[in-house]
C-alpha cells in the first residue's frame, strides 16, 4: 500500500522526532497529545530543530516553513481516520500503549498500518489489543530520529507481509536505513547493546574508572562514535533502566539487570542531559 498521510501518538523527545522526520520527507502529519499545551510544545520542538537545520545550512527557510505547514496538531485520536500509518510513541507502558491500539483500531480505516516505538516492549502483546493484528509492526526509531539513520522494523506474531512491506518502504522513502526483525526481547540493537552498556557501568566500580576515562578507552579503543556512559546520558538513565528491567524480567539474564548505580542516579534525579546531570554535567 502507499502511505501518504502519518499520524504520530505522542510528541514527546521520539514522537516530536519521529514528526519532524515525517513532515520532512514530504509527508502531511497529524500529531496527537493528551492536551493542547504538550501538543504546542511538541511542534516547538520540531520547529526548533528544523530552524537548527536552516541555521547549519542543511536546508532553506522555505523548506522548514512548508515542513511546519505539514503538520497539525490534535488531542483526539479519532483525527487519525484517514491516516495511512499511524506510529505510537507514548511511555513505554504496556496497558497504556494496549488501549492506545485498541482506540486506534476502531477509528482508522481496515487497511491502516499502526506500528509501536516501543523499545523493550513485546509488540505481538501490543497487537492483541486491537481486532486486526495483523497490521501491527513494530518501528523503533532511535534517538535522536532525525539524526540516526536506522529504524528497527519489528513482525509481530500475526504481522502479515502487507505491513511489514510497507511499514519498511515507508521508512526508506523517509530517509531511514530500516531492517527487518522478529519480535524477541530488545530486537536487534538493545538486545546486545543493553547488557553491553550496564557491563560498562559495572566497571566503573569494578576497576575504579571514571565516566570520561571509560569514555575515552571506548571511543579511541573500540572505535566507538560516542563513549558509553555520555551515551546512557543521552538515552535518558530512566529510560535506559526500564529498558534494563524489562529485558531481565523476559530473559533472566544477571548482565539485563541495571546495574545499582544506575538505579541510584534514577532515585537522586540524575537522569542524564535531560536533568543537565547524569554521569556529566550539561
Amino acid at each position: 500500500m502507499e502511505i501518504r498521510k502519518v499520524g504520530v501518538v505522542g510528541l514527546g523527545t521520539m514522537g516530536a522526532g519521529i514528526a519532524q522526520v515525517s513532515v520532512q520527507s514530504g509527508f502531511d502529519t497529524v500529531g496527537r497529545e493528551v492536551n493542547e499545551e504538550l501538543a504546542e510544545r511538541g511542534r516547538s520542538t520540531v520547529e526548533r530543530y528544523l530552524s537548527r537545520g536552516v541555521e547549519k545550512g542543511r536546508s532553506t527557510e522555505a523548506e522548514r516553513d512548508a515542513a511546519l505547514g505539514r503538520l497539525t496538531l490534535t488531542t483526539d485520536l479519532s483525527a487519525f481516520s484517514e491516516c495511512d500509518l499511524v506510529i505510537e510513541a507514548v511511555l513505554e507502558e504496556l496497558e497504556l500503549k494496549r488501549e492506545i491500539f485498541a482506540e486506534l483500531d476502531r477509528v482508522t480505516r481496515a487497511d491502516a498500518i499502526l506500528a509501536t516505538n516501543t523499545s523493550a516492549l513485546s509488540v505481538s502483546e501490543i497487537a492483541e489489543a486491537t481486532e486486526r493484528p495483523e497490521r501491527v509492526v513494530g518501528m523503533h526509531f532511535f534517538n535522536p530520529a532525525p539524526v540516526l539513520p536506522l529504524v528497527e522494523i519489528v513482525r509481530a506474531t500475526r504481522s502479515s507481509d502487507e505491513a511489514i512491506d510497507a511499514a519498511y518502504a515507508w521508512a526508506e522513502q523517509a530517509g531511514k536505513k530500516p531492517v527487518r526483525c522478529n519480535d524477541t526481547p530488545g530486537f536487534i540493537v538493545n538486545r546486545i547493546l543493553i547488557p553491553l552498556l550496564n557491563d560498562c557501568v559495572r566497571v566503573l566500580d569494578e576497576a575504579g574508572v571514571r565516566p570520561e576515562e571509560m569514555d575515552k578507552a571506548m571511543t579511541n579503543g573500540v572505535g566507538w562514535p560516542m563513549g558509553p556512559c555520555a551515551l546512557i546520558d543521552l538515552i535518558g538513565i530512566d529510560v535506559h533502566v526500564h529498558a534494563s528491567e524489562a529485558l531481565h524480567g523476559k530473559l533472566g539474564e544477571p548482565r539485563m539487570a541495571p546495574p545499582e548505580r544506575l538505579l541510584t542516579m534514577q532515585k537522586e534525579g540524575r537522569l542524564g542531559r535531560k536533568s543537565k546531570r547524569g554521569f556529566y554535567e550539561y
